[in-house]
Order: structure tokens, then sequence, then C-alpha cells
């Protein structure tokens, strides 16, 4: 009977030890897991942050990119004007000419 108690105790030792081995694992995962869910909620913030001035930036730029356009339709209307000047100036001055050279 003492063996059979002295097995028992033997098993029971080794129970208990293997019970320890996994809670300092669980407690070594848990600390892995708090580690990293501290880095995802950082990484969520960051996230949150950059979308916010990607978000600005591209409001911004559009902002730019028709005030650009603007710009571009005004110089168009602007040289096409400046275009039709030149064309009545020289019909102008060709009639001039001839009205000049007829008076002679």
């Amino acid at each position: 009977m003492s063996q059979q108690g002295a097995a028992l105790q033997s098993y029971n030792n080794e129970l208990v030890k293997c019970i320890e081995e996994l809670c300092t694992k669980r407690d070594e995962l848990q600390k892995q897991i708090l580690v990293e869910e501290e880095e995802k909620s950082k990484l969520q913030n960051d996230i949150r942050l950059l979308s916010e001035k990607l978000a600005k930036l591209n409001e911004g730029l559009a902002k730019k990119i028709a005030a650009r356009n603007e710009f571009d339709r005004t110089i168009q209307e602007t040289e096409a004007a400046y275009i039709k000047i030149l064309e009545s100036s020289q019909v102008l001055l060709n009639v001039l000419k001839k009205e000049s050279a007829a008076m002679k």
C-alpha cells in the first residue's frame, strides 16, 4: 500500500508541477496579449489621426485644384480675347494704311 501511496504522491507532484507550468505559460501569454492589445490600440489611433489628416489634405487639395482650374479658364478666355483684339488691331491698321494710301 505504501508503494501505491508513493506513486500517488509522485503523480500528484507531477500534476501540480504541470499545472504550475501551464499557469506560468498562461501568464506569459497574457502579458504578450496585453502588449499586443496596447500596440493595436496605438496603431488604430494612429490610423484614425492619419485618416483625419488625409481627409483634410484631400479637402484642401480639391479646393486648390478648383481654384487652379478657374485660373486656367480665366487665362484661356483672356488669351482668346487678347487674340481677337490683336486681330482687330491688325485689320484696323490695314484699313488705315489703305485709307492713308488712297488719300495721297
